[in-house]
């Protein structure tokens, strides 16, 4: 089946349990589900109901696509996400952000991403929030390989400014606003799942990277592909600095998270006022 009928039987789907057109979609990454209680729900479906969504796999994804207002817009949520490491292709990963789209699904123009990464540069601690100015593609592989629909998207997207510096703006004024400290930098996408080596962060540092993680970047690569403007924002959940480097579990890593969630609530809660 084309990709387009996919998107359409997914949309026909969700359009038969809510009219809404939501204009900002929001993925919420590992332990950052937090948000959910502050939008006012009006409708709720499970991934496993939706025709052609994926599945997470992973235990702290829930996978619901959540419909409602959030700061008086109107919002799709993800909360629960899908990674290239589950073993979904790139375009099973990516699938919800082109249902999510105004040209082609719900109605999306915004999408605000947020994720759990290691920090690897040596001026980041454990709990902050980092605004993703640019990234990285290391996962071997890119969501638009294959035919292109001209109706989702150019052949050749422009990737020269992937998230948005005026949604970035907003963001730090809000952060300014609020006393909340960010951090800026280069995220990089490995396919995971397990951490980095050593030697693997002191290469990722030296091509210019801030912070590592598994996800984000197919989805982001979607979202400018299909015209959305994009803020991401990464809770640094470790530090992976090689000299000083300690073993992490999922637990501790979630906890961090955890931990952090309300600065980032707070932010993205005020931003989608004020956009």
């Amino acid at each position: 089946m084309q990709l387009r009928e996919q998107i359409d039987e997914a949309v026909g789907y969700i359009r038969k349990h809510t009219k809404m057109r939501p204009e900002i979609g929001i993925i919420l990454g590992t332990g950052l589900g937090g948000l959910v209680k502050e939008i006012r729900k009006e409708m709720v479906l499970d991934y496993d109901e939706i025709p052609h969504f994926p599945i997470s796999t992973v235990e702290s994804h829930h996978g619901k696509l959540i419909f409602g207002t959030l700061g008086g817009k109107k919002i799709v949520a993800m909360q629960g996400r899908f990674h290239y490491y589950e073993g979904y292709t790139m375009r099973q990963v990516t699938f919800p952000v082109r249902v999510m789209s105004k040209r082609a699904g719900l109605g999306v123009k915004t999408l605000l991403i947020s994720n759990a990464a290691g920090g690897m540069n040596p001026q980041f601690r454990r709990g902050d929030l980092m605004i993703i100015t640019d990234h990285i593609n290391l996962q071997g592989d890119n969501p638009l390989i294959g035919p292109n629909d001209e109706e989702l998207g150019p052949r050749f997207p422009d990737m020269s400014e992937p998230y948005s510096r005026k949604l970035a703006s907003v963001a730090e004024q809000v952060a300014s606003d609020q006393s909340i400290p960010l951090q800026h930098g280069v995220f990089v996408a490995v396919q995971g799942p397990n951490l980095e080596t050593r030697a693997e962060y002191r290469f990722l540092r030296g091509i210019g990277g801030d912070a590592v993680g598994m996800s984000t970047v197919p989805e982001v690569i979607v979202a400018v592909h299909m015209g959305m403007k994009v803020l991401g924002i990464s809770i640094i959940t470790d530090e992976c600095f090689p000299e000083t480097l300690e073993p992490v579990t999922l637990e501790e890593v979630i906890a961090a998270a955890a931990e952090a969630e309300p600065k980032l609530t707070r932010i993205i809660k005020e931003v989608v006022k004020r956009i």
